[in-house]
């Protein structure tokens, strides 16, 4: 697909991906029509890495993608942070004229703050202060954990483009779900993100209020239900499931309170450590049980040969659009709030 001439572009237009990456970048490239530039990440035998660029990028406006989550290969998190640092390094070292690391998945996101203990560090601001050393001029991330993470970037040197998807996901849940009666927020610190499902979905509210032991990881103390839900079907919506403890704990709940049928939407599904076993046994229990249980989570994390149960809402499409309107200086929320996009799973 040729791409038409645009008068209002900043610059010519590079992407580019870290391994990792790949497989998202290059569904974003289908849907702009423009090839992946030419990359070489090497992994020396001690551990270290380097990003080539084999294309001239001098004067462009370059987008380079990194997957930081997901099992598409060994390299931890860590690693492919690091990665996405010497690519950002090497384009600027090539003098690209704007630079955008495209990371869905912003890492440290859940460690915005040190939660009343003094002796550990704020990983999100650290990731932030390393993304600007490098040389990124934007980091365009989807749904961060925490929206003031974007006040962790100094303006002067880059900021954060925070891409939200609640009109988009939330129509296409309509279109391929079941209706829902309430919208359910895992916590009260995911309420407002949940008022706006409720909103698109025209369904109640309620929520899930959690007493959460920071000292451990994925450790809850108690769940309290603000609502109504008895009867009722349910759309659990949460921003991260990541070993599954906190949404089985709210499955439970919802279930206790007399709940009818569960569907989850997730923005950024980890499933990590047993996650999917722990999933896998609600599943089972609800079929025996005589209830509908299913799960939605979007394609920021790729997940081959998932349950029947689960299916993928997959944003590339509106991740495109928002690059060229990037690209083109227009504007980034009328993409947001365009409900007639369309994706498909």
């Amino acid at each position: 697909m040729k791409r038409k001439p645009n008068e209002n572009r900043r610059a010519p237009i590079a992407l580019m991906a870290c391994e990792s990456g790949r497989k998202f970048a290059h569904s974003v490239s289908n849907e702009m029509g423009i090839d992946l530039l030419s990359t070489k990440e090497t992994w020396f035998a001690c551990g270290e890495g380097k990003f080539e660029i084999k294309s001239n990028v001098r004067g462009h406006d370059v987008y380079i993608f990194q997957s930081a989550v997901g099992k598409q290969d060994e390299r931890s998190i860590y690693d492919r942070f690091l990665m996405l640092l010497h690519a950002i390094e090497a384009a600027a070292l090539s003098d690209a004229q704007y630079i955008t690391a495209v990371l869905p998945y912003y890492p440290g996101a859940r460690q915005d703050k040190r939660k009343g203990r003094n002796r550990e560090g704020i990983s999100a601001g650290l990731f932030a202060r390393l993304l600007q050393s490098a040389g990124v001029d934007r980091v365009m991330s989807v749904e961060i954990h925490n929206d003031s993470i974007a006040g962790m970037f100094n303006p002067s040197l880059a900021h954060l483009e925070n891409v939200f998807l609640t009109n988009h996901f939330s129509k296409w849940i309509k279109s391929n779900q079941l209706s829902f009666d309430v919208v359910v927020s895992p916590d009260v610190g995911y309420l407002e993100r949940a008022r706006a499902f409720s909103e698109e979905l025209s369904a109640d509210l309620a929520a899930l209020s959690k007493e959460r032991d920071y000292s451990k990881a994925n450790s809850i103390f108690t769940s309290n239900l603000i609502g109504e839900v008895r009867g009722r079907d349910v759309l659990l919506v949460d921003d991260i499931v990541d070993t599954g403890g906190s949404v089985v704990s709210s499955i439970e709940e919802l279930k206790k309170q007399g709940a009818k049928n569960i569907t989850i939407a997730c923005i950024h599904p980890l499933m990590n450590g047993d996650c999917w076993e722990k999933l896998e046994r609600i599943y089972k229990k609800s079929v025996s049980d005589g209830w509908r249980f299913s799960m939605t989570g979007t394609s920021v994390v790729d997940h081959k040969d998932p349950p029947t149960w689960y299916t993928t809402y997959r944003i590339e499409k509106l991740i495109a659009r928002v690059l060229e309107k990037i690209n083109s200086r227009g504007s980034v929320t009328s993409v947001q709030d365009n409900t007639s996009l369309s994706s498909n799973s």
